[in-house]
Order: structure tokens, then sequence, then C-alpha cells
């Protein structure tokens, strides 16, 4: 195998950890949606704080594998995408990455900031509306990466 041979086949892995870690993300943002945040509402308030503080660490520890992999990896096809796989989408794949991580930054990780503090029925609804956003973009991100994977896919 040559030089060349190992770069793309390289490059065609990093793409492949780039899939696994925006759908195991996609995977996620869904549980949490529909499943986990709805929940916050039937803890009660004497549980509620250690309850979040649980959510949080939990949820932290989960996603710092993913987010992180996912921007590297995004970026990386960015700069150099796998043959056949338009430079486009990893373009706009990766400014996805960028808004999930601003509304992370700006919405939901302050929501829960305050959280911490107890339940509050006004921060909660805007947590899960606002949440919505997520859940969509990495959605998008996921079929943009289904079809750079396709793009990539040579059958003999």
């Amino acid at each position: 195998m040559g030089d060349w041979d190992r770069f793309a086949r390289g490059v065609e892995m990093i793409l492949l950890f780039h899939a696994a870690a925006t759908w195991a993300m996609v995977g996620l943002i869904w549980f949490v949606q529909l499943v986990h945040y709805p929940l916050f509402s039937s803890v009660g308030e004497s549980s509620f704080v250690a309850y979040e503080a649980r959510h949080t660490r939990a949820t932290t520890s989960v996603v710092a594998m993913f987010m992180p992999l996912e921007a590297v990896t995004g970026l990386w096809l960015v700069l150099g995408p796998p043959e056949g796989v338009e430079t486009g989408l990893a373009i706009v794949g990766l400014v996805l990455v960028g808004l999930l991580w601003l509304s992370t930054a700006a919405w939901q990780a302050p929501i829960h900031g305050k959280l911490s503090r107890g339940f509050d029925g006004r921060l909660y609804r805007l947590l899960v509306g606002s949440n919505w956003l997520r859940t969509i973009l990495w959605s998008v991100r996921g079929v943009i990466v289904l079809v750079m994977v396709s793009q990539a896919v040579t059958l003999p």
C-alpha cells in the first residue's frame, strides 16, 4: 500500500469516527429531549437539586467524549475530505457544530446552572424549548454525515 493509499484510508477512518460521534449525539439528544428532560418536572422540589447535579455530571461525562471528537474530526474533514466527499457538506456540517456549541454555551449550560439551585418551571420550559434547536441541528448533521459516508463509499 502506497503513501497516498494509507493517507486516503486514514481520512476515511476520520469520516467513520466523525459519523460515529455525530450519530451518538443524535441518539443522545433525542433521548434527552423526549425522555430525560420531560422527567425533570416529575422529580419533586426536595430532590431536584441532587437530581440536576447527577444529571449534569453524567451527561457531561458522555458528551465530553463525543462533542470534541465531532468538532475535531469535522474540522479535519473540511481541511481534507475523503475522495468523493463534497467539501461543501463538510463545511456546512462544521458550521452546524459551531452553532451547537454556541447554543450549548449560550443557553442550555447557563439554564442548567440556574436549575442547579432549584427547580423553576419557567427555566425548565425554556430549557426544553431551546433544546429543540440542538435536536434539529444534530438531526440535520446526522443526515449530512450519512450523505458524506455514502459519497465516500465505493462498491466494487
